[in-house]
């Protein structure tokens, strides 16, 4: 492990206790209803995750509230619903034309395969349209509460970077790195922590 990396780590849990960054109220962790069936509420982690890049928190949060509203952020609903009108709930969010059909046919997929539910574990996930490693390792943990890797983005990349703790070209290489030094019971927190931090 990069020497001093615990007092860095203890002093960013420190900064981000007042949890007031974007991805607070807006990540995938806040906007899924939990008082809906399991089942929807891991749906619905997965949908954030797959609306989330190249997009700002909020802006997401804006799509899945009104989703959420029109009782429709559920494998059935989607499924009965064409993508114009999927497409006009997502409309603000970054590359929606692609979004619309990835989630289209992504419960198609989930539909015939998982009994209308999310795949269980994150190595599945990458098999679906548009699901690359951070946001199926994210929603393993958020969805199934099992950690089998970090879910790292493009900042958590450059913060790690500046901070030496890693050196590598993509978020996939800081991703394989960190997990080969950070202990086991930060992988959980670390995506969210982090993000905020740079938020």
């Amino acid at each position: 492990p990069p020497a001093g990396w615990e007092d860095i780590y203890a002093l960013v849990v420190e900064l981000r206790k007042d949890r007031t960054a974007p991805c607070d109220d807006s990540g995938c962790e806040a906007l899924p209803d939990r008082t809906q069936t399991p089942r929807d509420f891991r749906f619905q982690v997965l949908i954030s995750l797959m609306l989330s890049s190249q997009t700002k928190d909020a802006t997401v949060g804006e799509a899945i509230r009104s989703m959420q509203k029109a009782n429709v952020l559920n494998v059935e609903s989607i499924v009965a619903m064409d993508a114009s009108e999927l497409n006009s709930y997502i409309n603000k969010v970054g590359f929606h034309n692609n979004k619309t059909k990835f989630i289209k046919q992504t419960v198609e997929i989930l539909k015939e395969k998982f009994d209308n539910d999310i795949p269980p574990t994150a190595s599945i996930m990458m098999e679906l349209p548009g699901v690359g490693p951070k946001m199926a390792y994210i929603c393993e943990n958020v969805a199934w509460n099992r950690q089998t890797g970090i879910g790292v983005d493009t900042h958590m990349h450059r913060l790690f970077n500046a901070l030496n703790w890693v050196k590598s070209n993509t978020p996939e290489q800081t991703r394989v790195q960190l997990e080969s030094w950070l202990p086991r019971d930060k992988w959980a927190e670390v995506n969210l922590l982090w993000v905020g931090f740079g938020q």
